[in-house]
Parts: structure tokens; C-alpha cells; sequence
């Protein structure tokens, strides 16, 4: 199959992050077999979900690690002039949901698996569950593909980064808080204790918070924002207006900057919390409070201008430029298990998430002329 053949069969598989990826991941440990390519599959606990590894060549050490995500974001509510399910191709851009975030990628290194038989140093395989929200199926399969095969020399996460080399990036801490406070009528707001209204108090903190990470931004760290970001993205609550709330959750995130703490945030929230918001509520109904709860956590990518990964996708790509980018990715979780890692992909981040997402041919070109140096590097 072309690649641009094998963009559209990945595209067409629905994998937002909700749902199953299993159709995607048989596929592809199909395609894999019909050229003699084992793999393996490390589902999630539920066994709905699962991580495909697999190795391309001999069996040593000093390999690179390709990885990318199956899972991508929803498309709710967005207004698609095209079915984003399905790849369209339109004045040299290939559009649908995942082109650029980031099956384009994968489908490059599907394509081009038969020019890999001369390989002297194995390519691994890495596709991931659950990257978009929290980057939950990496974890569990690093383990196990390095228990599994030698240890690999660099990994190359393929995010859209427009074949720019990225050694850093921002790591991701998402929370869920949940207030409970104490139903009565609104009418007499001192008998109860309205969640929805401590909700808006807690935002308020978090907000104050994020300005002071603001004030103490880094001009020259390569970071746009240079600094650790807070965000409440959801929030729900209350009855009827004439109700005093006893329920209300909101989620939120924090993008922290490598070296940035951001269990420090949350120990400053929970604080906050527990000594000036839940003691008036308390005296009303004990059984009021406040909960927060992590719901995923992924470590930043820290620079490492001396590493191996650099060393590679420099000569590869022919530069020496470097990037930082805002998002969270995987490569965090990469290198805190001790690889040497970057981020290079075709495609811009400037498309990802959005509605008429899309990837230029020149992008598909590059990426594909990428793999195929790394392929004849390694052989």
C-alpha cells in the first residue's frame, strides 16, 4: 500500500479517545503479519483498549524506538465541511480527523515496513492507547517492550512538529474536583451551602494561581506560553436556579514546565481548601467538602542538546535548529525510563484538535523522505 492509501485506512477507523482502538490495532497487527512481523499487544485492564510493539530486523541493542498514538480527539460539535472520518484530498492538503495528529506518521512507517528488511539495527514499533487524554497506554507498554527486547539507543516520537527537531516539551497533570455542598432553598442562603458558588470560589484560586505562574514567566526558556499553565476546561453543576446546589465538578489541568512541580500547585490548592474553604461549610453540614482527584499525570520532556536522539534527527533532518513546544506528549514518559528521546513528525501542531483538520503533501513527502534516511542509516 502507498502511504497516502495507508492514511485513509487509518483515518477511517474512529479511535477518539472514548472508544475502542482494537479495530485499528487488528488491522494493523494484520498488515504486519502479511510481511512476517510479529507483534505484541498490551491492552488496558479492561481489555478495550491495547498498545501495539514490534520489532523490524535482528534482535540487538542500539534500535530506535518509532512512536505514535492511535487514539485521537472528538469531533463534536465541530463544523467539518468533509466527513472527518474519511481522507480527502483538497489543493495539496489531505484532510480528516488524525491526518496530522498523528496516523500520518504511523501510515509513513507502515508503507515503507518492506524497505526495512536490510535493516543492521533494529526499528520497534510503538503504537499507544489513550495519548489525548492523559497519555494513559504509554506507561505499561515502555515497560514491557523494554523487558522484551535489547535496549533501544533513541526514540522518535512522531508528533506534529512540522519534521522539526523537539527536545522538550511541557508535561500534563489533569484533576477532577468534585464539591459537595448542602441543599436548601435559595431563598435562604445562610441554611445551605451552594456548590456550584464554592466551585466559582476554587476557579477563582486557580486563576490567581495561573497569574502568578504568569508573572514569573521565562522570556528565553523556548517555551510559547514560558510558563506553567493552569486551565479549568469543564464544569457542571446545580439543580434549578431556586435550588442552593449540593453538587458541582469541574476539571482542570495543569501544563507545567520541565522542572516545574506540579504536585506543588496541587498541595497549594488542596491547602487552600482544607484551611479557608471547608470550615464555614463544615459548620453548616459536616458532610460537606471538597475532593480532588488526579485523573492522568505525564512527566515534561526535559533538553538534552548532548543526547543521542538529537544527534540522529539533526543528521537526518540536516540541521542543527532545536524547538520547544507547549503540549504534552509521550516523550516524557520515554525518557524517564531512561532512553534518550525527541519529537519529530510531519504535520503542524497549528492543525491538530481542530475542525477540517489536515496534513500538506509537502509534510507527507517529508516524513516519509524522513523514515526512509533513518531506514538507510540503520541498514
Amino acid at each position: 500500500m502507498t502511504v497516502r492509501e495507508l492514511i485513509a485506512r487509518l483515518v477511517a477507523f474512529e479511535t477518539v479517545s472514548r472508544d475502542s482502538n482494537l479495530a485499528l490495532i487488528d488491522y494493523v497487527r494484520s498488515y504486519l503479519n502479511d510481511f512476517g512481523i510479529q507483534s505484541t499487544l498490551v491492552p488496558n485492564d479492561e481489555g478495550t483498549k491495547a498498545n501495539l510493539y514490534a520489532t523490524i530486523g535482528p534482535m540487538v541493542a542500539g534500535g530506535v524506538v518509532l512512536s505514535g498514538h492511535t487514539d485521537v480527539v472528538p469531533v463534536d460539535g465541530q463544523p467539518w465541511q468533509t466527513n472527518p472520518f474519511v481522507a480527502v484530498e483538497h489543493n495539496g492538503r489531505l484532510y480528516g480527523r488524525g491526518t496530522c495528529d498523528m496516523k500520518s506518521f504511523c501510515a509513513m512507517v507502515f508503507a515503507l515496513g518492506p524497505e526495512m528488511k536490510r535493516l543492521k539495527k533494529p526499528i520497534h514499533l510503538a503504537l499507544s492507547y489513550d495519548e489525548e487524554v492523559g497519555c494513559r497506554g504509554a506507561p505499561r507498554m515502555i515497560r514491557n517492550l523494554l523487558e522484551s527486547v535489547p535496549r533501544p539507543a533513541v526514540v522518535i516520537v512522531g508528533e506534529p512538529t512540522a519534521m522539526q527537531v523537539v527536545t522538550a516539551h511541557k508535561g500534563i497533570m489533569a484533576l477532577k474536583t468534585i464539591v459537595t455542598g448542602h441543599e436548601a432553598h435559595s431563598s435562604q442562603t445562610h441554611r445551605g451551602v451552594s456548590a456550584v458558588m464554592t466551585g466559582a470560589r476554587l476557579i477563582n484560586y486557580l486563576e490567581e494561581m495561573a497569574r502568578d505562574k504568569q508573572l514569573s514567566a521565562m522570556p528565553n526558556s523556548g517555551f510559547e506560553p514560558g510558563f506553567t499553565t493552569i486551565h479549568v476546561g469543564v464544569i457542571t453543576g446545580g439543580t434549578a436556579v431556586n435550588i442552593i446546589s449540593r453538587h458541582c465538578e469541574f476539571e482542570w489541568d495543569i501544563r507545567n514546565m520541565p522542572g516545574d512541580d506540579p504536585s506543588v500547585i496541587v498541595d497549594h490548592f488542596n491547602a487552600y481548601c482544607r484551611k479557608t474553604i471547608e470550615p464555614p461549610m463544615w459548620a453548616i453540614d459536616p458532610s460537606t467538602g471538597i475532593t480532588t482527584q488526579i485523573l492522568a499525570c505525564a512527566p515534561a520532556l526535559r533538553h538534552e542538546p548532548a543526547g543521542e536522539a538529537v544527534r540522529l534527527v539533526q543528521a537526518i533532518t540536516g540541521t542543527t535548529a532545536i524547538h520547544k513546544v507547549s503540549y504534552a506528549a509521550e516523550g516524557g514518559q520515554f525518557q524517564e525510563a531512561g532512553l534518550p528521546t525527541v519529537l519529530c513528525g510531519p504535520g503542524s501542531i497549528d492543525q491538530a484538535h481542530k475542525p477540517n483538520e489536515f496534513i500538506t503533501l509537502e509534510q507527507v513527502e517529508a516524513g516519509t523522505d524522513f523514515v526512509r534516511k533513518l531506514i538507510n542509516r540503520l541498514s
